[in-house]
Formats: C-alpha cells, sequence, structure tokens
C-alpha cells in the first residue's frame, strides 16, 4: 500500500507543535513549580514530563522490531517524582521527544502499513502515530493547564490572546488563501486558552 508522504509530514508537524506548546508553558515557570502539585491523586509537571519521557522511548525504541512496551519500561515508577531539578526535567522532555521524532523521521511511506505491537497488540505504524497524536497532545494539555494556574505573574499566550481573535483573524483574512507549507506563524493554532 503507498500511502501519501504527507502524512509523515503533516505528523511531525503536529507532535513538533505540541511540543513547542509544552516547551513555551515550562520556560514560563520557577524551576520550583515544576514540581508541585495539588494532592497525591494530581501530577506535577515534572512527573507528566517523565511518563511522556518513559512512554515516548518505549514505543518508539526499535519501534520496527520491538514490541512498543518494552521489557525494561517501568511505568509505575514515570508517576513517582525522583527528578530534583528543572535541568534533569528538561533532559527527559528533550530526549523523549527526541526518540520519537527521530522515529517518525526515519519512517517511508511504505511502512505506515507495516504491523508493530503495542503490549502485543497488532498496530499499522500509521495507527501507533495516530494513537500517540492523541496521547501526547493530552498529556501537554494538562502541562500547559497546571503552567496557567501556577503562574504567578500574567501568562503570555501561547496562541491567540483572548479577547484577540478579532485581530487576528482580520490579519490572516488579509493575506492570500493558503494550501501548503506553512510557516511557524501561520501554524498558530486558533483554540482559545
Amino acid at each position: 500500500m503507498n500511502l501519501n508522504p504527507s502524512f509523515l509530514e503533516t505528523a511531525d508537524k503536529q507532535f513538533l507543535y505540541y511540543k513547542q506548546l509544552g516547551d513555551k508553558a515550562i520556560a514560563q515557570l520557577e524551576p520550583e513549580q515544576l514540581f508541585q502539585s495539588w494532592n497525591e491523586d494530581t501530577n506535577s509537571i515534572a512527573v507528566i514530563v517523565k511518563h511522556l519521557w518513559g512512554n515516548m522511548l518505549s514505543r518508539w525504541t526499535d519501534v520496527l522490531t520491538t514490541d512498543g512496551e518494552k521489557t525494561w519500561r517501568e511505568r509505575d515508577a514515570e508517576f513517582i517524582n525522583d527528578l530534583s531539578t528543572r535541568e534533569e526535567v528538561l533532559d527527559k522532555w528533550e530526549e523523549g521527544w527526541h526518540c520519537l521524532l527521530s522515529a517518525i523521521r526515519s519512517f517511508t511511506p511504505d511502512q505506515l502499513s507495516n504491523i508493530i505491537y503495542i503490549r502485543n497488540e497488532g498496530h499499522t505504524v500509521m495507527e501507533a502515530i495516530t494513537r500517540q497524536l492523541a496521547h501526547y497532545p493530552y498529556h501537554v494539555g494538562q502541562i500547559v493547564y497546571v503552567a496557567k494556574m501556577l503562574k504567578e505573574t500574567s501568562w503570555d499566550s501561547l496562541s491567540i490572546p483572548r479577547n484577540g481573535s478579532t485581530l487576528y483573524n482580520g490579519e490572516k483574512f488579509a493575506k492570500p488563501k493558503m494550501t501548503k507549507h506553512f510557516t511557524d506563524e501561520e501554524l498558530k493554532r486558533e483554540e482559545p486558552e
């Protein structure tokens, strides 16, 4: 089955967009805020990052030849915060995203229909990518939400600022229609914060 290579390009852009949202949210916080949680049933940003890291490494390391739930993964331990510095959090964040993006960029369109396994259940590569396009943004949304709650000074909007839709839309509709190959600025999402 020959699938359009634009799926891989689109997936890469979507993952990068959500990584950038997380980057920008995390950058607005003081180091100690990365470790705050409301109670024992909620996760700090550091724990969410650690979980994403563990999932990304497990799912995308040797993705075409080994099960996505690696025997070395300790998922339950991902929810125990043993990180203590901003640098450790950012190292995990970057390592996980690097693993994911390297795997996505290594695929060829004809591999999208290959069957891979996650917990012994078969998925096409395309299904596995799509599955994670739902999972990772879910957690990035948590990071953004928690960061906004913790931010003690004004929040720097990550998309269209509150009450800024009219201005934003006016600028967008003043330009000629575009069909493909958007710039970073044009990739801004229109979801309100």
